[in-house]
């Protein structure tokens, strides 16, 4: 007999074991050994039918809640098996909740025991309904962005993405009675990091682990996020390789872009916002790292995640809106998706890795894919010129037309509305640029110096 993550042999009873079989009923049960030393062989009990009695009730009084205490023998040596049920709700030792996780028993505070008190309601930590905060407070460029996306994927009808933000909100579950869940604000408030810390993306670029040469930070809400980042990704962090077909050009990244983009969605589906870290994303010469807090589902492992049905994602109303704005196909199916792409082009499938700390996705490239220092110096000037003459050509077009939209802007300049958007934020930034009014009736105006 060994000791697992469902069982536990102690040679002698102590009453402070009923932490132990109150861990036990706080996550997936298991198996309580009286009577077996270290060793897995029997000890027995002096007091064995004394305890058939005492413990059942003493976990009654204490935790309140049943367990089954069968008499065993091993060669005429009698043991103790106390069964321990796992229970739908929080089982509590005198005020402390305690938890089996692997072969330990840990005792859950702070925002571990959050987690776990939300979990046992039914509840994940994305679902928590927040006061003082309204509709008004979000961001009605975000609502928009949704809308273009989800009108696309065509998963909600013309008819609810024709209503208000607020009715927008509710179909999308949203909403607790009067509150916005946590998801909302996350999803569609500008500046989700007023309200939870941590909730943005840091990209660098190195040369070895100690040798950071660049690097990033992707602020915004969620869907701000996917995009910037990964155009950011695509336009500073990698080089592709350029072909031409009849009159088209080809590029092709050293990881294709839909890979990528599957594996940023699964970082932030599947984060842990509770904690306060950013996902990161570390850029090398052959490898790419995804890392994002997290914690997997009690009893999974990395290798049961590549299955064809996998557990639901860890922030399910997160996850629900970009799964209506098109931007996932359907939960669990992220890992599979990365690595057929990833096998159409020749790559191998990412590595998968888990620790106490989170999840590590890693892309292992050719090293010609990926720029060496002297391009990267080259790429970051081109890139500081482009921008310089973008803001100028802003200026010019706001110059001659105050009331230019952003749509407008870029068709003018001919750059992307993320490349405009990017570089407004830095001439406002650097007060060179003002909005007067609201986004649809205000106008802009120049500040000069």
């Amino acid at each position: 007999m060994t000791e697992n993550q469902n069982v536990e042999m102690k040679e002698n009873w102590r009453d402070e074991y009923i932490k132990w079989i109150c861990g036990f009923a706080n996550a997936q049960g298991g198996k309580l050994i009286i009577g077996i030393n270290d060793k897995g062989v029997a000890a027995g009990l002096s007091n064995a039918h004394k305890l058939l009695e005492d413990i059942p009730n003493k976990v009654r009084d204490i935790l309140g809640i049943m367990v089954d205490v069968n008499l065993k023998t091993d060669k005429g040596i009698e043991y103790l098996e106390i069964v321990v049920e796992p229970y739908p709700y929080p089982v509590s030792y005198k005020g402390q909740y305690h938890y089996r996780s692997g072969s330990t028993k840990q005792e859950l505070k702070g925002a571990a025991l959050d987690k776990f008190l939300l979990q046992k309601q039914g509840k994940r930590w994305d679902g928590v309904p927040v006061p003082n905060i309204s509709i008004k407070d979000l961001d009605n460029n975000t609502f928009e962005l949704f809308r273009k996306k989800a009108t696309k994927s065509g998963r909600l009808s013309e008819e609810i993405l024709g209503e208000s933000n607020e009715m927008l909100i509710e179909n999308l579950r949203l909403k607790e009675g009067d509150y916005l869940k946590r998801a909302a604000i996350l999803l569609f408030h500008h500046d989700p990091e007023k309200y939870v810390t941590g909730a943005y993306i840091k990209i660098g670029f190195f040369r070895t682990d100690e040798d950071l040469l660049y690097q990033d930070e992707i602020h915004g809400n969620l869907l701000e996020q996917v995009d910037k980042t990964l155009d950011l990704l695509l336009t500073k962090y990698m080089r592709a390789n350029i072909s031409y077909e009849s009159m088209s050009r080809i590029e092709e990244y050293p990881v294709p872009r839909s890979a990528l983009r599957e594996a940023l969605l699964n970082a932030i589906v599947h984060k842990d916002y509770s904690n306060g870290t950013t996902i990161q994303i570390s850029v090398y010469e052959d490898k790419i790292i995804l890392w994002n807090v997290g914690q997997l589902p009690d009893g999974w492992t990395i290798e049961k995640l590549k299955q064809k049905h996998p557990s639901k994602p860890y922030n399910p109303d997160i996850a629900n809106a970009f799964f209506r704005a098109g931007l996932i196909e359907a939960w669990g199916r992220g890992i599979q998706k990365i690595a057929s792409e990833c096998e159409i082009v020749g790559l191998p499938a990412p590595e998968y890795r888990y620790d106490f700390s989170g999840f590590i996705l890693q892309f292992n490239l050719s090293s010609q894919n990926i720029p060496d220092e002297t391009s990267v110096k080259t790429s970051v000037k081109t890139s500081v010129k482009t921008s310089v003459k973008t803001s100028v050509k802003i200026l010019e077009a706001i110059e001659s037309n105050d009331q230019i939209t952003i749509p407008e802007i870029a068709e003018t300049i001919g750059v992307t509305t993320r490349s405009i958007e990017r570089n407004i934020q830095n001439l406002q930034q650097e007060g060179k640029l003002v909005r007067i009014g609201s986004a649809k009736g205000g106008h802009w105006k120049i500040i000069r110096g």
